[in-house]
């Protein structure tokens, strides 16, 4: 009697025999992918003589698609950093009024394979935001978060330095977010994938954040992150 069926944390025999009966009786199936699928998505096909085979073997941008993808970062970033710097003088000028603390702050983060690159970021937070030296993910309601910071963060206006990150090639316009060291072993030990999203260049959005929430949790965001890797086009990355 239904139109529609969804597959959710289903064992694999049960999954198996539900969407082959679905199959049977032209029933729409949705699932929600593992990892493994997503990998094996974009699998090329092929044949060993009369047998059907699926060779995965594409792990990212092609090197033609780098190239323009660099291209068109470093030409956006270089007219984004001419065109918003009345912007971010004002934005720098407020940040300083306040609390008399530096307008900027960097931060080591990971990008492609692993690197670290120092992030530059508008200051949001207290100028003893981190004084115990621990890593800590910044919550929806922060009380580190200064008044100017909340205005800024709001409108994405403290990701405005990132455009200089883009420009000497440590981020990419569109990439999944990079995250701090310290927080991304913590990540490997729960989901060892984790570490896929280092296959490209970190970006200043993403497919993830696109798409995702700010409570979605760690393995969908993976999922979307691994989604815009395999599925990767100059053309999602303009949609995104």
């Amino acid at each position: 009697d239904y139109d529609y069926v969804l597959l959710v944390n289903l064992s694999y025999e049960a999954k198996k025999d539900i969407t082959n009966y679905c199959y049977r009786i032209s029933k729409s199936v949705y699932g929600i992918p593992s990892i493994n699928d997503i990998l094996t998505n974009n699998a090329k096909r092929m044949h060993l003589i009369d047998t059907p085979l699926l060779c995965l073997n594409k792990f990212g941008p092609a090197q033609y698609d780098k190239i323009i993808k660099r291209f068109i970062d470093f030409t956006a970033s270089a007219i984004g950093l001419i065109v918003l710097s009345p912007i971010a003088a004002i934005v720098a000028i407020f940040i300083k009024l306040e609390d008399k603390g530096p307008a900027l702050y960097s931060q080591v983060r990971l990008t492609q394979y692993g690197k670290e690159f120092n992030i530059y970021k508008f200051r949001s937070m207290k100028i003893d935001a981190e004084a115990d030296g621990v890593a800590q993910v910044a919550k929806q309601e922060d009380d580190r978060i200064t008044k100017v910071g909340k205005i800024i963060r709001k409108f994405r206006l403290d990701e405005i330095p990132q455009l200089y990150n883009i420009l000497v090639g440590d981020m990419s316009i569109v990439g999944p977010r990079p995250e701090r060291p310290q927080i991304a072993n913590k990540l490997y030990e729960e989901f060892p994938e984790f570490e896929y999203r280092l296959k490209v260049k970190a970006g200043l959005t993403g497919y993830a954040q696109v798409y995702g929430k700010y409570n979605t949790s760690l393995k969908d965001k993976l999922l979307l992150d691994l989604m815009y890797i395999e599925n990767y086009s100059i053309f999602l990355d303009i949609k995104i």
